[in-house]
């Protein structure tokens, strides 16, 4: 059995031989001018040498790490474009023709960064010996040039960066040493006292004078109440009685009123309330009251020398003491004031107190605060002393920087061998090459059109997305075949009812007794969807089912004259009527049990007429009087007739054909059913390549002499 891929060939190379024919002259036409080519000129090479080399002494590291990288020098830095072209100019050679004929081999670089042994070795292919030699002699001293002024061009790169930086690296020490200084200015000293004690011992001194202050306040508040007790008077009250007392005005005041009373009470016995003397000692003691009250007043405002007292009444009740009771009351006051003065050293203290506490509770704070600041100053003051050195460093090393390579081996000029080429040999080697590019070029081709080549190709598709195979029908012709007619088995011991009558079979396995109405659809034109259909009808109708094929594709004509069925040449005029009448169902005349619904297409509105009331009670008569009904319908990449028409159906069988099926709409295809759940039954092949025994003529007709021949297909497979 012959393998896929030479069958894939097979087909490519008969559809694209002639392009590969044109390839393979092509290239025995190119190898055939290779051959008649005339002896090149004899060619010289200068080879030329050069060595890593390192300076006799080193005295700082950055001129050593510089040194160091300048021993890794790759092929492309020293054949740069800058390179070719300066000795391009020097020697008036074209840059292209030195970078063409230029080859330099440099050490390789070990997975450790060390170089592997040997030495950058420089080739130059030329027809004049002393050009190449002067060529590889100019290249040399270029490269020795480049990598001093590499070496020099890393160095200063390294000064420049750090020259750059070190402003702002000062910068940042002095802003850091500056913050430190700062918050030493407020913070050093408490942090300083709560290091030797001293914070703590002024709590403690705080806290033993307030319990001292507290004691002397109890004592005086003893005190106090004892003079209260003896004067009847709370402190307040002593201070107005005592300063009222103390007022001489008040006290002649009173003497002169306590005389006019004493006046009144004498006379109050012989004269009447309303004699003149009477009347005018009541008027001297109401003026000398008035008098009274207007001192009290004066004393208790204060007159703008002394601090005003509160509002008294009773002048003359408050202003009796007599000088032992006035000394009592000038004790309490004392005693009053001094209380007063106490109590506001204790809140001083207590306040006093808070303060420090706090104070001693932020400590930690402020210490791992001035540490923070401590270690930024020396972090930023170790990069500065590092750039410091490094700055350093590079300027030392600005003398010991020097080219990495040395000319070891002056450039030498050897001649090269030519070697004469032969013509057979050439023209041998081109066929060679040409049957092995033609016959890749017609591959290529074949592989890119995007449609399965083989049916094991179809069978491998199908099993990826778990569709079943109902059957692979072989390929069949006519003689003198007609574009108008399909291939049909209507010879009952054909060997192709053997293949159809297992389709039947499989079909009635896979779907069972419910499944009467059938699809029958493709994803494009000329798979044989219709060949499938006829040869299928014909099969169920052979085993004595009654069958009936509709073809339900309006967008084309109908093939009914393949089954010697005429169709109606005024279907297509009103098509409506003529789905509704009876007479639409035609008898196929060499089957018995097969009929056929001819289609009256192509028709313009064809959704419509799918859609309408007529062609479903068609189907519904068809489903109940026929045993299989099988729908022919438009393919699917053309149109969604099938979907119309689909809900009628039971099932779906996909028709697909090697040489004409896309790989791509057909997985799409596939896919979308099986997403939309339209009850995708299977799949066939038609037009396979199997080989059938014929022992007797197949006829197209019982009643034709036409002859079907496998061996004499011409590949006629319509819709």
């Amino acid at each position: 059995m012959t393998p896929p891929i030479v069958k894939r060939y097979l087909i490519a190379f008969e559809k694209y031989k002639w392009i590969g024919l044109a390839s393979f002259g092509l290239v025995v036409a190119g190898s055939t001018l290779l051959a008649v080519q005339p002896e090149p000129a004899r060619k010289f090479v200068a080879n030329g040498t050069l060595a890593y080399t390192s300076p006799p002494v080193s005295f700082s590291a950055t001129g050593s790490e510089i040194q160091q990288k300048g021993l890794a020098l790759s092929k492309e830095v020293l054949t740069q474009d800058k390179i070719i072209e300066a000795v391009a100019e020097k020697v008036n050679v074209k840059p292209k023709k030195i970078g063409k004929n230029l080859s330099v081999s440099v050490p390789e670089v070990g997975m450790d960064g060390q170089l592997s042994a040997g030495a950058i070795t420089i080739k130059y292919l030329d027809t004049e010996p002393k050009r190449a030699q002067q060529i590889v002699f100019a290249l040399m001293q270029a490269m020795v040039q480049l990598s001093g002024d590499i070496n020099s061009g890393r160095l200063q790169k390294i000064i420049d960066k750090i020259e750059e930086r070190l402003p702002k690296v000062s910068q940042e020490l002095q802003e850091a040493e500056k913050k430190l200084e700062q918050y030493d200015k407020i913070e050093r000293p408490a942090i300083l006292a709560a290091e030797n004690g001293s914070l703590l011992s002024s709590i403690t001194s705080s806290q033993n004078q307030q319990r001292q202050i507290k004691l002397a306040v109890s004592g005086i508040d003893a005190q106090i109440r004892s003079l209260q007790q003896r004067l009847g008077l709370s402190a307040q009250q002593a201070y107005t009685s005592s300063a009222l007392s103390a007022d001489p005005i008040i006290a002649n005041l009173r003497s002169q009123i306590y005389q006019v009373e004493s006046q009144m009470e004498i006379l109050r016995k012989d004269l009447r309330p309303t004699h003149p003397n009477m009347v005018q000692l009541r008027r001297q003691k109401e003026a000398y009251e008035r008098l009274l009250q207007e001192r009290a007043a004066e004393v208790v405002g204060g007159g703008g020398n002394a601090a005003p007292l509160p509002n008294v009444s009773g002048v003359r009740a408050q202003s009796n003491l007599d000088p032992a009771r006035q000394q009592l009351a000038n004790q309490l006051v004392a005693l009053q004031t001094q209380r007063e003065t106490l109590q506001r050293q204790l809140i001083d203290l207590v306040q006093e107190q808070a303060r420090l506490q706090r104070d001693y509770a932020l400590i930690p704070n402020k210490q791992l605060e001035r540490s923070r600041l401590v270690q930024q100053v020396g972090l930023k003051k170790a990069v500065y002393d590092q750039m410091q050195a490094k700055l350093a460093d590079a300027q030392t090393a600005e003398a010991e920087t020097v080219s990495t390579l040395a000319i070891t081996q002056p450039p030498v000029v050897i001649p090269q061998p030519t070697s004469s080429q032969s013509i057979p040999v050439t023209l041998g080697i081109g066929g060679f090459l040409g049957l092995l590019i033609g016959g890749g070029v017609i591959f290529l081709l074949g592989s890119l059109e995007g449609t399965f080549k083989t049916k094991e190709d179809i069978r491998n598709a199908l099993k990826q997305r778990e569709v079943l195979l109902l059957a692979e029908l072989p390929i069949m012709s006519v003689e003198e075949p007609d574009e108008e007619l399909v291939p049909v088995v209507l010879w009952s011991e054909s060997p192709y009812m053997e293949i159809l009558e297992k389709f039947r079979s499989n079909l009635r396995r896979v779907g069972g007794r419910k499944v009467k109405v059938v699809l029958i659809t493709s994803t494009g034109s000329l798979e044989g969807k219709t060949t499938s259909a006829y040869n299928l009808g014909i099969a169920s109708a052979r085993a004595g089912k009654r069958t009936l094929i509709i073809e339900t594709d309006l967008r084309s004509p109908s093939r009914c004259e393949s089954l010697n069925v005429n169709l109606d040449p005024d279907a297509n005029v009103e098509p409506l009527r003529y789905y509704g009448s009876s007479e639409c169902i035609r008898l196929v005349p060499d089957v018995e049990n097969l009929y056929i619904v001819p289609s009256p297409g192509p028709l313009r509105q064809s959704a419509a007429v799918l859609e309408s009331s007529e062609l479903r009670r068609l189907m519904e008569d068809a489903k109940e009087r026929f045993d299989l009904v099988i729908l022919d319908t438009t393919p699917l990449g053309l149109s969604n007739d099938a979907l119309l028409i689909h809900p009628y159906s039971d099932g779906m069988i996909m028709v697909t054909r090697p040489n004409y099926t896309q790989e791509n709409i057909l997985s799409e295809a596939i896919d979308e059913l099986v997403e939309s759940e339209m009850g995708l039954l299977g799949a066939v092949i038609n037009g396979a390549d199997i080989n059938l025994s014929i022992e007797e003529p197949i006829s197209r007709y019982e009643e034709d002499s036409e002859i079907i021949h496998p061996e004499e297909y011409s590949g006629v497979h319509r819709n």
